[in-house]
């Protein structure tokens, strides 16, 4: 569906998946996206696509977000840009896309949707989303209520959809591949995998910190306002997951503390005391900061030998 040499694709991911991350993936045969609403406008984002078509001869997606506001960002004038720029293929995620799917019918732009539960998958299916991501409980980001982890949720999905379903949360490896592989994934999505690469654009201490971290560093805030999401365990998480704990918290409590601008300047300066960073369970999975095409050949080999070393091992009476 979408020309790609490997069955691997890089999740938009905000303040994360720029021009050169991206660009990265895209010239290693795989599939990166944009994160629309990194750009601080439409027209950022316009310029952002162009840069990274500086940066690689392959195709490339957008990741659009859409998440319940006051004060919402125009979705309609970034899909808008999405469109008139060219690109084919989309990751939405957060609310229902439907409203957008008119328009990008019209320009003949692939949809595909980020799904943390089987009957939001079905609902996607419905509208005419081209494929599904389906989020295991083991990602980073909002996993959803349902605490299903991904050797579960990925075959009931496949089970019960008719379009592709591409593995997201838990996945990081060749091994991790060939399994959802096996659950019937026609591919797997990563994010924290992608974040520790030489070109991914964080502070190198927070690249350091992945490769320390083992499967036991992630914490799950915003709990008690169903709005789950599973970042690094640092001191500013435990002293969010803390305060959810105190009778009458709202999240005028805690949302100082999980502001995008924090997170923003963990990001760039690698100083973790100030916000919460995003991280997948499948941080306890790295061990290194190799380049971007280096990730994907190595999973991609790692995979291929896993299938083949698994045939042998099992052995079916006639």
């Amino acid at each position: 569906m979408f020309g790609l040499d490997h069955p691997i694709m890089q999740g938009g991911m905000q303040r994360v998946s720029t021009a050169e991350l991206v660009a990265a993936v895209a010239s290693a045969g795989a599939l990166g996206f944009l994160s629309a609403l990194t750009q601080p406008s439409p027209e950022s984002l316009r310029k952002e696509i162009q840069r990274t078509r500086s940066l690689t001869q392959r195709d490339f997606g957008v990741n659009l977000t859409i998440l319940p506001s006051q004060n919402p960002p125009d979705y309609e004038a970034y899909a808008q840009v999405i469109c008139e720029s060219g690109i084919k293929v989309v990751e939405t995620a957060g609310r229902n896309p439907e409203f957008l799917m008119p328009m990008f019918r019209r320009h003949g732009v692939r949809v595909v949707h980020k799904c943390t539960a089987v009957k939001h998958a079905l609902k996607a299916e419905q509208i005419g989303c081209d494929a599904v991501i389906i989020d295991g409980f083991e990602a980073a980001g909002h996993p959803g209520e349902n605490d299903t982890p991904s050797l579960v949720l990925l075959p009931r999905a496949v089970a019960s959809l008719t379009v592709p379903v591409i593995a997201c949360g838990g996945f990081a490896n060749g091994h991790g591949l060939a399994a959802a592989l096996s659950l019937g994934a026609e591919a797997v999505s990563m994010g924290t995998r992608f974040m520790a690469s030489r070109e991914s654009p964080i502070h190198q201490s927070l690249k350091d910190t992945l490769i320390a971290a083992t499967e036991l560093d992630t914490q799950l805030i915003l709990r008690k306002f169903r709005n789950t999401a599973r970042v690094y365990r640092n001191e500013v998480a435990i002293e969010v997951a803390r305060r959810e704990t105190e009778i009458g918290c709202t999240f005028e409590d805690v949302s100082p503390l999980v502001s995008g601008s924090k997170g923003g300047e963990v990001l760039e300066t690698g100083d973790l005391s100030r916000g919460i960073f995003w991280a997948g369970i499948s941080c306890g999975l790295i061990s290194d900061t190799p380049t971007v095409a280096e990730i994907v050949e190595r999973i991609s080999s790692e995979a291929q030998e896993r299938i083949q070393s698994l045939a042998s091992r099992i052995h079916v009476s006639k």
